[in-house]
C-alpha cells in the first residue's frame, strides 16, 4: 500500500510540532529527551527538524511525558491554535 503524499496543511502541522518540541526541550540534550521518551535521538532530531512530519501518537505522548509538557499543548501546536511560548506553560 502506497501512502498518499502529505498535504501542505499536514506538512505545516508537523513543522509546528517540531518547533514546539525543540522549544520545550530548551537546554536538555536530544539524547536525554529521546531516552526519556524511548525513541532514538535521530528520530527526535527528525521530528524537531521537520523531516519526520507525522510521528505516531504514542511517540508524541512519550515526548510530552519526557518533556513534562501536557499533550494538549502539543495537540494545539499541531492544530495551529495560538499558544503562548511553550516554555512558559510548563
Amino acid at each position: 500500500m502506497v501512502r498518499a503524499p502529505l498535504t501542505p496543511t499536514q506538512i505545516a502541522a508537523g513543522r509546528r510540532l517540531g518547533a514546539v518540541l525543540r522549544e520545550c526541550r530548551g537546554e536538555r540534550t536530544v539524547a536525554d529527551v529521546a531516552e526519556g521518551a524511548g525513541i532514538s535521538p535521530e528520530t527526535l532530531r527528525k521530528i524537531e527538524g521537520g523531516r519526520l512530519l507525522t510521528p505516531s501518537f504514542a511517540t508524541v505522548v512519550a515526548l510530552g511525558r519526557s518533556l513534562e509538557v501536557p499533550v494538549e499543548l502539543l495537540a494545539d501546536a499541531v492544530s495551529g491554535a495560538e499558544i503562548p511560548s511553550a516554555r512558559t506553560t510548563v
